[in-house]
């Protein structure tokens, strides 16, 4: 082993150097825990083995000598240009994130009782789902989706059941598209969610509802309930991922879970706010 690239860590405390490769280890574990399973997984894999093999060629040619200038020229410039092509390839995954924390609002919140909610919503997909009338609702967390409901029909009513078993009956006009629901009211119906990336894969068997559901998903912290007109099946949508069919007897428990940790974050970061105001 060369000890001149040993001199990188000369002069430094070694606390400082924990830090940093605790910091360096972190962002990589973050990077693989969101790319695992996903089809920018095996690109990492290969972008990681060509830097391997330029960081080899580069040390072994040595990089402070005048040896083989054009060689570490070009793998010099070949760096450069794979950083723009990962760019390129995780576009989407790096606009979904982008978008998540510009819109992610962490104060001012009053969240709704998550079992009220959880209650309403199971009760009014239980009915759907035994009738076999295909729904698609949006349970608006963090991420304000006002983009998105400009475009349906704007309602402002208080949640119930009822209210969302009439809107979804296959003889209302609104039937077809989802409903956004912000706390405890029904912000808008008829609302048409945007597709996922095309490199999204999904069972034949689910069909447009399911696709809306998750490509909403990936653009957002909501949770997505989605009854399948064909089989009556009922799903979750969050974070980019589709749940396997839920048990009508245990979605209010599944709902009001997820609603109260979403609760829990709020509270948590608004009494951090509340004591660093008060010091």
């Amino acid at each position: 082993m060369d000890l001149g690239s040993l001199n990188v860590f000369r002069g430094h405390a070694w606390y400082e150097i924990a830090v940093e490769m605790a910091v360096i280890w972190l962002c990589v574990f973050a990077v693989y825990r969101s790319l695992r399973g996903t089809r920018g997984a095996g690109v990492i894999k290969g972008a990681a083995f060509v830097l391997v093999v330029l960081a080899l060629v580069i040390g072994l040619l040595g990089g402070s000598s005048d040896s083989f200038g054009r060689l570490r020229y070009l793998s010099s410039e070949l760096l450069g240009l794979l950083a723009i092509v990962l760019a390129v390839v995780f576009q989407p995954e790096l606009r979904q994130a982008m978008s998540r924390v510009g819109q992610t609002r962490l104060f001012n919140r009053q969240p709704a009782d998550a079992l009220a909610v959880a209650t309403a919503v199971a009760e009014a997909t239980e009915y759907l789902a035994r009738n076999r009338f295909g729904a698609l609702m949006v349970l608006e967390r963090q991420t304000q989706l006002g983009g998105i409901v400009e475009g349906g029909i704007e309602l402002d009513a208080k949640l119930s059941a009822r209210l969302l078993e009439s809107i979804f009956y296959p003889n209302s006009a609104l039937h077809d598209l989802a409903v956004v629901i912000r706390r405890d009211r029904v912000l808008a119906a008829g609302v048409q969610l945007p597709l996922p990336e095309g490199g999204t894969l999904l069972p034949a068997a689910l069909g447009s509802r399911h696709r809306a559901a998750l490509g909403l998903s990936q653009d957002s912290d909501a949770v997505v309930v989605v009854v399948s007109e064909e089989t009556g099946r009922v799903r979750l949508a969050e974070q980019g991922s589709l749940s396997n069919p839920i048990e009508l007897v245990d979605l209010r428990a599944e709902l009001q879970r997820r609603l109260q940790a979403d609760r829990a974050l709020v509270h948590l970061v608004s009494d951090g706010g509340s004591k660093e105001a008060a010091a």
